[in-house]
């Protein structure tokens, strides 16, 4: 049985869906793949829950379900954060729950740069690091010989870069096209009902499908930030944040929210990669898709991915419901193929 410790950066909706998902599979993780997962420390705002000894989930999840117990705990460290932890801690993944945005040169960049050289593998579900710094923090994972795992950040649920990484290789991607965001995807899935745009975020707030801020899904930068993990991870790219042509679902023109209500018509936020022409282009933009497109049909907070190849035709993956939950699977997935 190999024991794996891990420090679990981010304790929100995330970084509780993996702890009791770990908890839940505890018996199919020993008895399928030989793993007992368990915790040393939780880090959030603040401080750090630091366990004098390796945790077990289910001991975590019934004595501090919350933020607010985490900080009431004897084991609380004020002021503690996951730098102090990477440098004391005895541990073999940092898993990342905190919540993506737009990064220049922030301490989130430098906490994975330090478990890195440390020798720690990371899994994160937080895009901003990536999408700030891929090639750097790829680059230190090669140098350390350990593995940096992104499948929480690009469409979680839905596998994306297993996909085009192991079931594609050996294959020329020529284009992407995918269905990122399963908030946006579900507003335009209502507004293509006949609902108003400004009624559809409402339901989908209320619904508790968007996040606090829904900025970042609704300008497209979330999307945005997929594609281009996606894109650099299988077609072995170099694209910058800079380079992504974004607009979101926001002011979208009358005329292209009536044609998408067209019945054999549909109105999808995509994500968008072509290496052909002059130059490869990569771009997000609400599109309007015919019912013989492979991605018609993926509605509400679904999504969907279509890799164009040379010698496998089109292959497409759909699925992949925006939730916690999955966020906490696609974590969890990439912790056991790190030890398959």
């Amino acid at each position: 049985m190999k024991k794996v410790s891990i420090v679990l950066m981010g304790y929100g909706n995330v970084g509780r869906a993996f702890l009791c998902l770990v908890k839940d599979k505890s018996e199919i993780l020993q008895e399928r793949y030989g793993l007992s997962l368990c915790f040393s420390a939780i880090v959030e705002l603040g401080g750090t829950l630091c366990f004098p000894r390796t945790f077990d989930p289910e001991s975590i999840v019934q004595d501090w379900p919350d933020i607010a117990f985490l900080k009431t705990s004897p084991y609380w460290k004020p002021g503690y954060d996951v730098f102090g932890a990477l440098d004391e801690l005895d541990g073999e993944v940092l898993v990342d729950c905190t919540p993506s945005r737009i990064l220049k040169g922030t301490s989130e960049i430098s906490s994975l740069h330090l478990a890195l050289e440390r020798g720690w593998n990371v899994v994160t579900a937080n895009k901003g690091p990536l999408v700030a710094d891929f090639r750097g923090l790829i680059k230190k994972a090669k140098q350390k010989k350990v593995e940096l795992k992104m499948s929480g950040a690009t469409a979680a649920a839905l596998p994306t870069i297993d996909v085009g990484c192991y079931s594609l290789a050996g294959t020329s991607v020529t284009r992407i096209e995918g269905i990122l965001n399963g908030t946006t995807n579900y507003i335009l899935t209502r507004i293509s009902k006949g609902v108003h745009y400004d009624e559809a975020v409402k339901e989908a707030q209320e619904k508790g499908i968007t996040e606090p801020d829904p900025s970042l899904d609704l300008e497209g930068w979330d999307t945005a930030f997929k594609i281009l993990l996606i894109t650099n991870n299988v077609c072995d790219t170099d694209f910058s944040l800079d380079d992504v042509r974004i607009e979101g679902i926001k002011n979208m023109p009358s005329g292209l929210i009536e044609e998408g209500r067209e019945e054999d018509k549909a109105l999808k936020l995509m994500g968008i990669y072509s290496a052909g022409g002059n130059e490869p282009d990569i771009q997000v933009k609400p599109s309007i898709i015919n019912r013989a497109h492979p991605l018609f049909g993926v509605d509400d907070t679904n999504k969907g991915i279509t890799f164009h190849t040379d010698t496998m035709s089109a292959v497409t993956v759909t699925g992949g419901k925006s939730d916690p939950r999955g966020a906490a699977a696609a974590l969890l997935k990439d912790i056991i193929n790190i030890y398959r």
